[in-house]
């Protein structure tokens, strides 16, 4: 079980690169997980010295394969539309694979991530990818599916209720790049959702479409040869993440802004997630309480730094 307690962990999170006079960092290459992955770290934060006070933190998150919503939240000294120049920018490329993924694609949309998992020649890998989802009223489904089917260069049949929304909008959009869908489609098991591109990379990170998950191109045509037809697929909304890296439990949140947040709710998420980790230690819950306040959607520790050998702590 566990009990909270006063004192303050801290703990150095993760090795970080720097990136300054605007330089686009190179690929992310695939995670290797370990035996028990769920739940794991994977990544690692980098920095970006700001030298363009005219870009603003929505074009650098896009010039740097992040999510929006992600980079804003990291950086909450940092205005989003007016960086300074020689402030340094925090890259969250460092996160907790959900502690409910399956070997497959997880999808989590309070943090508006997609993950992927797979093997390759004996060895499990992931990836995390950041993604656009349905805005308020259209909001992207939650449950278990399967990709169903998948297309290159797709023609887009406009939705009705879409073109009851804009009229004039024809009943299909050819390729090309005035499709919404981008290059690629993935089809899920249910009827008008799926993953597509986008020709609009500035709405990843961001809840703007329909309800289909949005991917920058170069991330959609990556998991689009990698992940074949029948692949599973779990979509979760889940504002609080635990994960274990070493002997430190972590906990990333994603709160949503403008939406009410029960901290009771949120405390029992966080005691089932570390419990599904088999955690015996003890959590800070005065931390816990300042990064859910906080709200950065970076992992931050949240144990105590020499766990408990027996397993009688109580909550």
């Amino acid at each position: 079980m566990l009990k909270p307690i006063r004192s303050i962990t801290v703990v150095a999170l993760l090795l970080v690169a720097v990136y300054a006079h605007g330089k686009t960092p190179e690929p992310i290459p695939p995670h290797t997980l370990s035996s028990q992955w769920r739940g794991e770290v994977i990544g690692e934060h980098r920095y970006h010295t700001v030298v363009d006070s005219k870009k603003t933190l929505m074009e650098l998150a896009r010039d740097m394969g992040l999510g929006y919503t992600n980079v804003k939240n990291a950086n909450p000294d940092i205005d989003p539309w007016l960086p300074a120049p020689g402030q340094t920018v925090l890259l969250p490329y460092a996160s907790i694979l959900p502690v409910d993924a399956v070997a497959g694609i997880t999808i989590n949309l309070a943090e508006m991530r997609l993950y992927h998992v797979w093997n390759n020649a004996g060895k499990a890998l992931a990836r995390a990818y950041p993604l656009g989802i349905g805005s308020e009223g259209t909001d992207s489904p939650t449950g278990r599916f399967s990709i169903l089917n998948k297309a290159e260069n797709p023609t887009w049949t406009v939705p009705l209720s879409i073109r009851h929304e804009r009229p004039g909008m024809p009943t299909s959009v050819p390729p090309g790049p005035a499709n919404p869908l981008g290059k690629y489609w993935m089809a899920f098991s249910t009827a008008g959702y799926g993953i597509h591109g986008t020709n609009k990379p500035l709405g990843v990170g961001r809840r703007v479409s329909h309800g289909c998950i949005r991917l920058y191109a170069q991330d959609i045509q990556e998991l689009f040869y990698r992940a074949p037809v029948g692949t599973e697929v779990l979509i979760i909304d889940t504002p609080v993440k635990v994960g274990r890296k070493d002997e430190v439990l972590f906990l990333e949140v994603h709160l949503q802004e403008g939406r009410e947040h029960d901290f009771a709710s949120l405390r029992r998420e966080i005691v089932r997630q570390a419990r599904l980790l088999e955690w015996n230690g003890l959590l800070n819950w005065d931390m816990i309480e300042e990064i859910i306040r906080q709200n950065r959607s970076i992992p931050q520790p949240i144990s105590v730094a020499t766990p408990p050998t027996s397993a009688t702590a109580r909550r």
